[in-house]
């Protein structure tokens, strides 16, 4: 088999796969890219058994065949050469592959390509049709909060759910939740957890896309398709926790304060506070916000007012500024309210004005016992 194809069209197709590719695979045939070659169009594919992804690319090719590909040795052998065409000879018996370019031939050995593992039939599946860049945002927005506690898969991706005239992304660790809700989209009802590794996969190839997204989910799998690719991973199986529940309905006490202002300020201050507890004190009064964080250890300490508005009893909260400073940063808007009930509850952080008119974010972070 032979076939001709660019070389930096191929390296980016490949490096956009090697996400999938673990350090530790049990079957050494997944330390390989399957090459599969047909009229001009060469599929690429990697799978670690839970996630695959292929994609397609246009070559000069008038035979069809298949060969697993050394998937290390060829990125490396990539990176290191111009833009160029390049041929590449595959040995169907021996599967010995020859790579010729402008400087020169390499040599390497392949597998049989029929061992690599076949995708798993969606069969009868829900589909619903969302835009690239929704998608995007959704992962963006909420996969930083998203557990990594192997004692706790279920927490470790983002949980959609699906209803005729809205979809939710969920994510939460039990520390923090970030709920966003798009009141443009809707499907068949459904609920499913997507994990984290082809979230990110999907996350690095959307990002630059207009395009539509083709999400189609049945009971034990989703597939993503886009343009030239496709992306099927194993869902996460079990209950989502009841994260409504959770979310306080009351919260008397109400904190305005520019964005940005607030971030720099948790920076700052955060820098002197305790290693292992993160911990930022809050104290609130109408009309300003003294922040304040502590090492005992080492006797450092700092302390800073911002102007604010808070309507609510003076009260004092902590938080670890670690999850504060992740939320605000992936908040959009010039201001936010922080919404509170008690030093001891939840406090609630959403967008004073709407980044997008059909989407609503809310994000939850549990407060941190005060020292003293």
């Amino acid at each position: 088999m032979k076939f001709i194809v660019n070389s930096l069209g191929l390296l980016k197709q490949l490096q956009l796969l090697n996400g999938v590719l673990n350090s530790n695979n049990t079957l050494p045939i997944l330390d390989n890219f399957l090459f599969e070659m047909k009229q001009d169009e060469l599929t690429l594919s990697a799978s670690d058994l839970e996630t695959s992804m292929n994609t397609r690319m246009a070559i000069q090719c008038k035979e069809e065949g298949m060969i697993a590909v050394p998937a290390k040795l060829l990125l490396d052998i990539l990176k290191s050469l111009p833009d160029q065409p390049l041929t590449f000879d595959v040995d169907g018996k021996t599967f010995g592959i020859e790579i010729t370019s402008d400087n020169g031939k390499y040599k390497l050995t392949g597998q049989n390509g029929d061992e690599f593992p076949k995708a798993p039939a969606m069969g009868a599946s829900k589909a619903l049709l969302i835009g690239a860049d929704v998608l995007n945002r959704a992962i963006s927005k909420t996969i930083f909060a998203a557990g990594n506690d192997d004692m706790r898969p279920i927490m470790s991706g983002v949980f959609f759910e699906i209803e005729p005239e809205s979809v939710r992304f969920v994510a939460t660790d039990a520390h923090k939740l970030v709920r966003m809700t798009r009141s443009d989209i809707g499907g068949e009802s459904a609920a499913f957890i997507v994990p984290r590794k082809p979230l990110n996969l999907l996350k690095g190839a959307l990002s630059s896309l207009k395009s539509e997204v083709n999400m189609q989910y049945t009971e034990n799998n989703a597939m993503f398709t886009f343009e030239n690719v496709t992306l099927m991973c194993r869902l996460i199986e079990g209950k989502y926790p009841n994260y409504e529940a959770v979310i306080p309905k009351e919260n008397p006490f109400k904190l305005t304060i520019d964005r940005l202002d607030f971030l720099n300020s948790i920076k700052r201050v955060s820098i002197f506070a305790n290693r292992s507890t993160n911990q930022v004190r809050l104290k609130l009064t109408g009309s300003e916000i003294q922040l304040s964080a502590e090492d005992l250890d080492f006797a450092n300490e700092a302390h800073e007012q911002l102007a604010c508005t808070f309507v609510g009893d003076n009260m004092e909260i902590g938080f670890n500024s670690r999850f504060l400073q992740d939320m605000l940063n992936n908040l959009d808007a010039n201001n936010v309210h922080v919404e509170m009930s008690a030093p001891n509850r939840a406090g609630i952080i959403t967008e004073v004005e709407k980044s997008f008119e059909n989407e609503d974010i809310l994000m939850l972070v549990m407060p941190v016992m005060l020292n003293g």
